[in-house]
This record gives C-alpha cells, structure tokens and sequence, in this order.
C-alpha cells in the first residue's frame, strides 16, 4: 500500500469546508482525473476516474463521518483504497483540511507513478484547485457559500426580474 498525507488552509469558515467536500457532485470541478462522484446512500459513494487513459469504477464506503470535524473511507469494490479527511478550525474563516489516503497501485505504469512522487503531486494540485473553487462561491445570505451552478444562475435571474428583489 502507498500513502498521501497533504494539507491545505482554505480561507473560509470550518462548515463551509466541510459542506463543500461532503458535496461530492462537484470533485470534478476540482480533482484531477476524476469524471463522476455521486452518493449511492447516505454511506456508499460511486467513483468514476481516468487513470493514464483509462476508464475506472468502484465504490467506497463511508466508514465514520463526524460534521465539521472528520469523513473516512474505504473502497469496498475495485481499486483498493481508504482514507481521512479531517477538517481544524484555525479561526473564524479559515480551515486546514488534512487528506491521508493509502491506495494500492494497479500496473506498472501506476507503481512508476508512485514511485516518481506523482500521485503525491496530484493529491497537493488537487488541494489547491479545492481551495480556489471553495473560496471563490459566493456566500448566500447566512454567509454560507452557495453552489454556483444552474440553480444559482436561476436563482439571480427571478432576482434580477423582481427588480433586484429576492422572490418568495
């Protein structure tokens, strides 16, 4: 087994950080490689990755999930893998989020892959394309950032037609 420890600071509000990841919709806004994320249930999460121009599919399962704090996981079908996610407030907007992941490489191109540390590369990119897409949602009124997709667009369009007001 391989291992990834990395860690970055986002600059918003621990629940923000969480929320975000717990989103797992979006991973393709942000993880390279990585085609679809979507929750089978409330603990099974289905994986859809390209992997050196291949098409990969496996499930994991969430094994613990503490809001605001922690979410771990392991594969239970495909490629073999499991990791942390633990999330410290470091002030009122700002969070470190601390990825550990362990993984078994599949094929000689992916043991290079980890050999040359460029797994470990793609794990710190990774973070930091999570920071810029988290830090840069808008925040709704609550001061809760919102997802900026079609419902947002929407949302700003009956905004924008009720003279700036928000519908209700």
């Amino acid at each position: 087994m391989a291992r990834v420890e990395r860690s970055i600071d986002v600059g918003v509000p621990i629940e923000t950080a969480y929320r975000q990841w717990t989103r797992f919709e979006d991973f393709p806004h942000f993880m390279h490689g990585v085609e679809e994320v979507r929750a089978l249930d409330h603990g099974r999460v289905r994986w859809r990755v390209t992997v050196g121009g291949q098409e990969r599919e496996w499930d994991t399962e969430i094994t613990e999930r503490i809001r605001n704090s922690r979410i771990a996981w392991r594969s239970n079908s495909g490629t073999s893998s499991a990791g942390l996610l633990t999330f410290q407030r470091l002030g009122d907007f700002r969070t470190r989020v601390m990825l550990q992941l362990e993984y078994q490489p599949q094929g000689i191109l992916e043991v290079m892959w980890d050999a040359l540390g460029l797994v470990a590369r793609r794990v710190s990119r990774d973070l930091e394309r999570f920071k810029e897409f988290v830090e840069r949602r808008p925040p709704d009124r609550s001061g809760r950032r919102r997802k900026a997709g079609p419902t947002a667009k929407r949302a700003r369009a009956r905004r924008n037609d009720a003279g700036g007001k928000a519908p209700r």
